[in-house]
């Protein structure tokens, strides 16, 4: 990774005609839940490590000063900046003017779209109708909260700390503020979770009125609290049979009160509430990531940051790029990735992409009903809804 974070020229080529968003990271939590695997830090953590540099107080300040970088790695690239997804961590942990310079940083060096999506995730507990007013005066239009779920014991095995109804009172005040798009976050699949407490969430998430909806199957991650409570005993394994039976849960519950699916986990009211950030990631669009750990992609070219806050500012303060490392992605791996990402959305993936093997699997997934017959003889491989079940299985053999 160059010093400097220069870009290849290649990677500058033609990007005028690509969308460009940026992902502002934020690696502080109050306390660490359970199942996170995420690069993130509560205050204990970072205790004797990194010291000032990785405090909370001054991070939006050095976040700042790799959006400037980035202004001089891109050069006089033209685009405005179409798309703006805070995330973590808990960026709602930093004071709502933080996040507004950080924005007003990408709208002074950028330019921001006027039609922009500019999203934060929140915590139930760590923002009020105040906070959320101040986030919208200053330009974001997009909220997403973590609910997980509307059950305490299930809330208490993901470590998570709000209490229940407080996600939904929070799309109240969110739709008071004059946000227009809001998504709830959930998680099936946990350890002790029963079909009617995983229908109680649904009902509870569509009956708080958002606009969008994520449900993600709970993935146990080595290392994490909760997979060490499984390797004990403590907590039940959870199953792979469970998590379908969910899914379909969801689907019907969602799609009963109004939602669509456009990607396998994602359903939206309609077009404009669909997460437009989110859509650049598995469209192979461009997005700078700031932060700590932070990923990004500019024409083919990927590359990460340092995961430390602490190394992440001292790189920074010394004039260097936080790059860790890049690579240039070849054309196979890019075709690959594009099968990988958009075989997950509503619309698929145009089977021009499959070689011959993908393609013989293509049509065995299409006799199977893995597949949607009428988009595959249009050209495109859509799954059906028991294809998105599948959904990975299926991914691998169209690779081939």
């Amino acid at each position: 990774m160059p010093h400097d974070g220069a870009l290849p020229a290649h990677a500058l080529a033609g990007a005028a005609e690509r969308p460009l968003g940026f992902y502002l990271h934020v690696p502080y939590c109050a306390t660490r839940c359970g199942y996170c695997d995420f690069n993130t830090y509560t205050a204990t953590e970072l205790r004797g490590s990194g010291g000032a540099l990785a405090s909370r107080d001054n991070y939006a300040d050095t976040l700042m000063e790799e959006i400037r970088l980035a202004r001089k790695v891109l050069g006089d690239d033209p685009r405005p900046v179409r798309t703006v997804f805070v995330g973590g961590g808990t960026p709602t942990l930093l004071a709502a003017a933080d996040l507004v310079r950080m924005l007003g940083a990408i709208r002074d060096e950028f330019g921001i779209a006027d039609d922009a999506e500019v999203t934060t995730e929140a915590n139930p507990e760590s923002v009020n109708p105040a906070y959320l007013e101040e986030l919208r005066a200053g330009g974001f239009n997009r909220v997403s909260f973590g609910m997980q779920s509307a059950k305490q014991h299930v809330l208490k095995i993901l470590d998570r700390t709000h209490t229940p109804g407080r996600p939904e009172a929070c799309v109240a005040e969110a739709r008071a503020a004059g946000f227009e798009h809001v998504n709830l976050d959930l998680i099936y699949g946990t350890p002790g979770e029963s079909d009617a407490d995983w229908q109680a969430s649904l009902d509870a998430a569509i009956g708080a009125g958002p606009d969008h909806v994520s449900a993600y199957a709970l993935i146990v991650e080595e290392g994490t609290q909760l997979a060490r409570r499984i390797r004990r005993g403590e907590v039940p394994m959870t199953d792979d049979d469970v998590h379908a039976d969910r899914y379909l849960m969801t689907e019907s519950a969602l799609s009963a009160a109004g939602f669509e699916w456009y990607e396998v986990s994602n359903w939206a009211t309609s077009d404009a509430a669909r997460c437009l950030h989110n859509e650049l990631y598995w469209r192979g669009a461009d997005w700078w990531g700031a932060g700590p750990g932070a990923h990004s992609h500019v024409g083919g070219v990927r590359w990460w940051n340092v995961k430390h806050p602490g190394a992440y500012a001292q790189a920074l303060g010394d004039g260097r790029s936080p790059g860790a490392g890049r690579e240039v992605l070849p054309a196979e791996d890019r075709r690959v990735e594009r099968i990988l990402l958009e075989l997950r959305l509503a619309d698929g993936c145009p089977l021009s992409l499959l070689a011959p093997a993908g393609r013989a699997a293509a049509e065995r997934a299409l006799a199977d009903g893995l597949l949607a017959g009428e988009p595959f003889a249009a050209g495109r491989a859509v799954l059906t809804l028991r294809g998105r079940l599948l959904a990975d299985a299926v991914v691998r053999d169209l690779v081939d």
